[in-house]
């Protein structure tokens, strides 16, 4: 196999300067991810403005559990997106073709396997978040038709790592406006027009999914470079698998780690009733905007990272993430003033109760105001697992995150229990976590990344 790229949208990664490239690479990625959020937020908005805000909370309320299903095999995305690049920077062409293939199976045989997960364990699941009886039925009815579209979620995201891992987030972002779009225009149409409630917002996420999978997998089955698929080679090579495995399956624990431990906040949130409910659902569907911003360049900072430690290049390893993290925290910092300042205009997007609206100002400013040590988590842990190292911020995240959040919600917030007392655990569990990855990461990078005759 040849070593081309195909590579109009493609980023030469381990050559020239780097601040342009990244941004290059990571404001379409977090575009990308914004604009999705933002079509399903859109699922959240029509029901809270055409249906009430019992639908509203029923919809928003399913979130952590959604996310806590598919961040194992986003994580083994992740996973598939540092191999990728690293058998590039070693042009291993071969083995990227084996690797990309073996992508698209995990993506097809792990949707199919969450589908019937997702239509088993709905009901227990939903009673485990203490969902409310009044809005129990509805949630359950989004979420069993939500899980049936599984194989598109995540044959979109493995087929988007794929790209990323050559430098390419333009063509997910391409592909996703196009679904967003019908996303929105269906969410519309069967509420307004049909009547329809959750059932209607659910089925039009389905279609959104399978027109972005679709339309990416015709861009990989039709690519001329090193990352082309042939529907007849898709099978999982076993030992790309091991290596996408040993990297991936630590990313999506650290994933599920942070879903576990916002279930068992959302669980002490649906404890405070609908209103609350509301509140923070309409909040997170603004604050995650700025999550996406600084993932986004934590993205950059795995693939610029794993493609230049497989080509050797460990100087440009460490400018990668210099230049990463600066350009995140700005860029974070930026947002995140911008998110305080309109706040209320922005929530009352979703509801215009005062109850709801109180509740999400009181997230927003808690979230927003030090946004900036969820960053260090995020680009800590993308330079690791660049390097190869993912059990290491999935283990600290575990303790960091999972186990301050769970510890607070049963003793602090049991004690004083209100909005602004469980608040406190993001930021509390952030700057744990934060201190200690900081310290772990420059331990590692002595060890990992020999300095050249230019270091000295």
């Amino acid at each position: 196999m040849t070593g081309r790229t195909d590579s109009k949208r493609s980023i030469d990664m381990l050559n020239g300067p780097l601040w342009n490239k990244i941004l290059l690479f990571a404001l379409p990625l977090a575009a990308t991810s914004m604009l999705q959020q933002l079509f399903n937020a859109t699922d959240v908005a029509v029901v809270g403005q055409f249906v009430g805000k019992h639908a509203m909370a029923a919809v928003g309320s399913n979130a952590p559990l959604i996310s806590l299903t598919i961040n194992l095999f986003v994580g083994i995305s992740i996973g598939s997106n540092v191999v990728i690049a690293k058998f590039t920077g070693q042009k291993r062409y071969d083995s990227v073709s084996d690797a990309v293939h073996t992508s698209i199976m995990i993506a097809v045989l792990g949707g199919l396997m969450l589908t019937v997960l997702g239509e088993i364990f709905t009901a227990p699941a939903l009673h485990i978040l203490s969902v409310p009886e009044e809005i129990f039925d509805l949630s359950k009815l989004y979420l069993r038709i939500y899980f049936i579209g599984m194989p598109f979620i995540l044959l979109y995201n493995f087929q988007s790592a794929i790209f990323r891992s050559q430098g390419d987030t333009r063509t997910p972002l391409l592909c996703l406006v196009t679904g967003g779009i019908t996303n929105v225009g269906l969410n519309l149409f069967f509420v307004i027009v049909l009547g329809m409630k959750v059932e209607g917002v659910a089925i039009a996420t389905i279609t959104a999914n399978i027109i972005s999978s679709g339309m990416l997998f015709w861009f990989l089955t039709h690519h001329s470079g090193i990352i082309r698929v042939e529907a007849k080679k898709i099978r999982i090579h076993a030992y790309v698998f091991k290596t996408i495995a040993s990297i991936g399956i630590p990313s999506g624990i650290q994933g599920m780690v942070f879903s576990i431990s916002n279930i068992v906040l959302q669980s002490a949130v649906n404890s405070l009733g609908p209103d609350v409910m509301a509140g923070t659902s309409s909040s997170f569907n603004i604050d995650i905007m700025v999550f996406f911003l600084l993932n986004a360049f934590g993205q950059a900072c795995v693939s610029f990272t794993s493609q230049n430690y497989g080509a050797q290049n460990y100087d440009r390893c460490r400018r990668v993430f210099k230049v990463s993290f600066g350009l995140q925290i700005l860029f974070t910092i930026a947002v995140s003033m911008l998110i305080l300042l309109f706040s209320r205009p922005l929530l009352s997007i979703f509801n215009n109760d005062p109850a709801v609206l109180e509740v999400g100002t009181i997230r927003i400013t808690y979230i927003m105001t030090t946004e900036v040590l969820n960053a260090a988590i995020e680009m800590f842990s993308s330079a690791l697992r660049g390097l190869g190292h993912s059990m290491k911020p999935a283990i600290i995240s575990m303790v960091g995150i999972c186990g301050v959040r769970i510890s607070w919600v049963y003793t602090v917030f049991a004690g004083n229990r209100t909005i602004n007392c469980l608040m406190l655990a993001y930021p509390i569990s952030w700057a744990v976590t934060t201190a200690v990855l900081c310290i772990v990461y420059f331990v590692t990078i002595k060890k990992v990344l020999p300095k050249s005759r230019t270091d000295d």
